[in-house]
């Protein structure tokens, strides 16, 4: 019979093996309880409490915004329109730049698409549009505790049966008045991350990794 820790590493093992991008989900809501443990794994992910600094606010904020609220219809035309301005900085820049221009082609292409679409997929596109919020502090490492509440979330959502979605576009919006005022935050204080979560619309591939020796070194 296996022991406690032998269960707890197969079933770690295998939510880590699952987790998956999810793009497409389907009209059914996740009950509010399910988001709530979505959002406590990542309130316990790690966070930089050095560069924060001896302060007694919360060093990480959630704002969970629901398809179809007054706040998604206020949102979703801000964020568009500030991959509308990326675009648009980054098609000038490529005409000047060749090196940027081969660089950047994929990227490029991505944002051409969402043009097309008229729409950020994340936001509207699931049941949920979630902002993960952390405090910016020195050294500024903000960006790096908020891929750790990302992964735990993530994680999360995946034990859950649940479909995830980084929409990476939020982090652009953290200066933006506007979105921080419909969120409730202060604009420039805090340094934001965003996914989707839903139930996925289609069963995802597997994950398709090298082998650990494939990609390992031990040095003497």
């Amino acid at each position: 019979m296996a022991t406690k820790t032998e269960q707890d590493n197969a079933v770690l093992d295998r939510i880590i093996g699952e987790r998956r991008s999810c793009r497409k989900f389907t009209r059914e809501i996740p009950a509010d309880v399910q988001v709530e443990s979505i959002l406590h794994a990542g309130l316990h992910a790690p966070f930089a409490a050095a560069a924060i600094g001896d302060n007694k606010d919360y060093f990480r904020r959630f704002v969970v915004v629901r398809n179809g609220s007054k706040a998604m219809k206020e949102i979703s035309p801000l964020v568009f329109e500030t991959v509308l301005a990326m675009a648009g900085d980054l098609e000038q820049a490529a005409a000047k730049n060749a090196q940027l221009r081969e660089k950047a082609a994929g990227f490029m292409n991505r944002l051409a698409m969402i043009k097309d679409m008229g729409m950020v997929p994340g936001v509207g596109t699931a049941p949920f549009y979630i902002v993960a919020a952390e405090k910016r502090g020195f050294p500024p490492v903000e960006a790096q505790s908020l891929a750790h509440c990302m992964e735990n979330m993530w994680l999360k959502a995946t034990a859950l049966g649940l479909g995830f979605q980084i929409v990476s576009i939020t982090a652009q919006m953290a200066d933006n008045p506007k979105f921080c005022r419909v969120l409730g935050l202060e604009s420039g204080k805090w340094a934001l991350m965003g996914c989707a979560v839903g139930y996925p619309a289609e069963k995802l591939s597997p994950s398709i990794r090298p082998s650990v020796t494939e990609v390992t070194t031990w040095p003497e």
